[in-house]
């Protein structure tokens, strides 16, 4: 199938699957499809900006781990990737610009109806690839958050460790909070500590150190969150879930950095150069 890049000046969503580049929507997967059928999958969001991926190792190294984690065969390599990446790159139009860039990695066909695994050893052949690339605009403007009272990350889920297809419990959580007039929502963990955002790391910065709660309170280890620990600047340390309003919180992933300005109703420091500390952690992509 022939997708010609974008005309110049004009940037769009293109995917790739099986073998051929399309739009998101012309694509398809069969319904046998585990992913499809049972969220049986992993994912990865990768910024794209200046026309290459930021922090790729990382990502693909925590989406190795993961599907090792599961049982599932190896991802794709990086040497292949990262042509296909470069392709998407041009075919979108997003040029100098940024993007969001999903890889998907299912355990592919079931041999029927049910949860049984495929018999015998995970094989790469019997998974399933497809990508996405978005046009994105990373966001650091100062949103309110509400502490979710019906779900909860679990403490001592696989599934909590790793980016998996399954987000039904942050789609509710985050539904909860715009209900109660809030932008996102914030998790607590099974064990009662605050664990992270719907989509996002969280970062509590109190007394002039940045804090983050740690892997075992069941949040992703997130790779912006990785490399500020990496770096030194953060610590991790469980965290309370009553605010303090000296404190400042941020929420922080691969596409982004938004400082809280309420959590519950109760105000927080939302003065913080959440850019700033953002893009210092991509600059050392550049130095590694």
């Amino acid at each position: 199938m022939s997708f010609p890049p974008q005309p110049p000046g004009q940037v769009g969503a293109i995917s790739w699957c099986n073998g051929a580049w399309g739009g998101t929507q012309q694509l398809m997967l069969p319904l046998s499809d585990r992913g499809l059928q049972l969220a049986d999958g992993l994912f990865e969001t990768v910024l794209i900006q200046g026309g290459r991926p930021r922090l790729l190792d990382a990502h693909l190294q925590r989406w190795q781990t993961s599907a090792a984690q599961l049982g599932m065969a190896a991802p794709p390599k990086a040497e292949w990737l990262k042509g296909l990446i470069a392709e998407a790159v041009a075919r979108s139009g997003i040029g100098s610009g940024c993007g969001a860039l999903r890889l998907n990695w299912s355990r592919g066909d079931g041999p029927e109806r049910g949860i049984d695994l495929p018999q015998g050893d995970p094989s790469a052949d019997s998974h399933r690839f497809w990508l996405s690339l978005h046009p994105h605009t990373p966001h650091f403007s100062a949103v309110a958050a509400w502490i979710s009272r019906h779900e909860r990350r679990n403490a001592s889920s696989r599934l909590s460790s790793c980016k998996s297809f399954a987000y039904g419990q942050a789609i509710q959580a985050r539904r909860e909070a715009r209900q109660q007039g809030a932008d996102e929502a914030l998790l607590l963990s099974t064990s009662g500590e605050l664990c992270c955002g719907s989509t996002a790391n969280l970062l509590v910065q109190r007394k002039g150190t940045w804090w983050t709660p740690p892997l075992s309170s069941g949040c992703l280890p997130g790779v912006m969150r990785g490399r500020a620990l990496a770096l030194g600047l953060a610590r991790e340390q469980r965290l309370d879930p009553q605010p303090d309003p000296n404190d400042s919180w941020l929420l922080i992933n691969s596409l982004g950095c938004r400082p809280l300005r309420s959590v519950d109703g109760h105000p927080l420091n939302a003065q913080v150069e959440a850019h700033a500390l953002w893009t210092s952690l991509l600059d050392q992509d550049d130095q590694g």
